[in-house]
């Protein structure tokens, strides 16, 4: 178990696929329960012991500034991305920010319920630093609304992941919240690139690793996914699972 007290939320994407309720803001600060959805994620980091934050930002990054000028925690960092970076290279940005001891990285758009244990904590509770260079949390596909094509990993017993083969389907997709040690960064390049390089070196070395989430998670693709959610809600749909 380690102590998570560092996070990164990825908030500079450009969101094109909720267009057009992204045309005039970024995709984190659509609200979902009278809440934007990057408040959602610090919440949970900070539910979660995280004390600081970096939070990257790009399109309509002043959306963003000031809407993280308005919390008082977790202690934010804001990192101004001129040019895209994608989720590698704007994490690789922020490591010294994020310290020394593993820390967790959350998408701005994520969105989900915890089960019986919340969820950034079993992932804090599982992170084995010996083992691991990153832990994800993963949703099974049958839970799933919407396209998941052929998913994203598959599993070992022990939790040990790697790619699906060829005409091979897997039965987990990445749920945007994960732990990762700097030391998933070593030899990084400098620029843009995207996380799935280094979890590919990562599975290479046995080093990468999945939790599946026992709560419910949404898929916020679109414009209807989003009013698809705030109706479940509302409803108290995903709530009443529990």
């Amino acid at each position: 178990m380690i102590a998570l007290t560092h996070a990164m939320v990825l908030a500079a994407g450009l969101g094109t696929r909720m267009r057009p309720l992204t045309d005039d803001r970024p995709k984190p600060l659509l609200e979902l329960e009278g809440r934007s959805l990057l408040d959602h994620a610090l919440d949970r980091l900070q539910a979660a012991g995280v004390t600081d934050a970096v939070v990257n930002a790009h399109w309509r990054g002043e959306q963003i500034e000031a809407a993280m000028a308005r919390r008082t925690a977790p202690r934010i960092t804001l990192q101004h991305e001129p040019a895209l970076l994608e989720t590698g290279g704007s994490v690789r940005m922020a490591l010294p920010a994020l310290g020394d001891a593993p820390f967790a990285v959350v998408n701005g758009d994520a969105f989900w319920l915890d089960g019986p244990s919340p969820a950034l904590r079993r992932l804090a509770g599982a992170f084995d630093p010996a083992e691991m260079d990153a832990l994800l949390l993963m949703v099974r596909t049958t839970q799933v609304e919407g396209r998941v094509d052929k998913g994203d990993f598959l599993l070992d017993p022990i939790g040990r992941m790697r790619r699906p083969k060829e005409r091979e389907i897997a039965p987990y997709i990445y749920a945007g919240v994960q732990i990762l040690s700097p030391a998933l960064f070593e030899g990084a390049p400098d620029g843009p690139f995207s996380l799935n390089r280094l979890y590919d070196r990562a599975i290479e070395n046995g080093r990468l690793y999945g939790l599946v989430h026992d709560g419910v998670w949404f898929h916020l693709s679109t414009p209807q996914d989003l009013y698809q959610a705030e109706a479940t809600m509302r409803a108290g749909l995903a709530r009443a699972l529990f």
